[in-house]
């Protein structure tokens, strides 16, 4: 006998709108980021959350109790909060002495576990030692990835954190950009099971050519992560989750039809060329010469005749 699922009506007009925004969407929207700490946390592990919670805002939610979790054994509790709070990424820090400064990195698929990397934080530098100006909140970085091993095929573990950085970093998806609005670089190089973050600002300043030189200025968090051990979802689950509408893969560009920024649609019609005078138009009575009209025209033409042969 299957499971039969508790359909929720909406008692008023907000939870309807709440509900509707929860509901799958043909184009997703921006990732909503969970972090929560396990039943023991290092304040290595704490600090090093609460920067990577400072960075994804505003779409970023902070668990500070202490929860007794262990991903990779329950992941309920997680799965739980992630359909309460519409988040699809979640970030889990642990302490203990066989997994000393842990973190977990994980994803979820309609609000159930689809991957979860382990990482083992080996060296950290928080984002205030780095006195330097910062970013703006919810700027979208430039995401860098160095290291062979993030393109090797017979690597797929590494493979798989690399499309989980991207999505959990990614931030909206935009159609146009501004030269001067991209200001943030996330950089993430592989070095055997190792994965080194690094964050800077970028600084355009005036240069010799048209374009602009660009500098590079660490603003932190540095980062130095080890992977442990990952849970990653079957492939028949992962193409699953990565299936789009056929109707959103690619929209087909309409021609002569545009947009502009109030939503207003301009079109533009070609037609052929027209005889205005050989078309049949209504005859009003009013409209038509009179007899003294026609005599006048067409002894202004007789003179106008007349005037030429005299020139010639």
């Amino acid at each position: 006998m299957g499971v039969v699922q508790r359909v929720v009506k909406p008692k008023n007009q907000r939870s309807k709108r709440a509900l509707e925004e929860r509901e799958p969407k043909a184009i997703e929207n921006t990732k909503t980021g969970l972090f929560v700490k396990g039943p023991n946390s290092s304040q290595l592990v704490q600090d090093c959350m609460k920067d990577l919670y400072i960075m994804k805002k505003p779409n970023s939610v902070a668990y500070n109790q202490k929860n007794d979790i262990r991903p990779f054994e329950d992941a309920t509790k997680l799965e739980f909060w992630g359909k309460k709070n519409d988040s699809s990424l979640f970030v889990f820090g642990s302490h203990n002495k066989k997994r000393p400064h842990n973190m977990i990195l994980g994803r979820m698929y309609d609000y159930h576990l689809l991957d979860m990397v382990e990482l083992g934080l080996e060296s950290y530098t928080p984002l205030k030692d780095f006195k330097t100006a910062k970013v703006a909140t919810g700027c979208k970085p430039a995401l860098v990835f160095h290291g062979d091993t993030f393109s090797d095929p017979a690597n797929a573990e590494m493979q798989r954190l690399k499309n989980l950085l991207i999505d959990f970093f990614r931030g909206p998806e935009v159609t146009n950009i501004r030269l001067a609005g991209v200001e943030h670089v996330l950089q993430f190089t592989a070095v055997g099971v190792k994965v080194l973050m690094r964050s800077y600002r970028i600084q355009l300043s005036k240069s010799a050519s048209k374009l602009p030189r660009v500098d590079l200025e660490e603003i932190g968090p540095r980062i130095d992560w080890r992977v442990r051990r990952s849970q990653l979802a079957s492939d028949d689950l992962y193409k699953e989750a990565c299936k789009q509408q056929n109707n959103v893969r690619k929209q087909r560009k309409v021609k002569n039809l545009s947009e502009d920024v109030f939503g207003t649609k301009h079109a533009k019609i070609h037609i052929d060329a027209q005889q205005i005078k050989t078309v049949q138009t209504r005859k009003f009575k009013g409209l038509k010469e009179t007899k003294e009209e026609r005599i006048f025209e067409a002894e202004r033409k007789k003179i106008g005749r007349a005037s030429c042969r005299e020139r010639v």
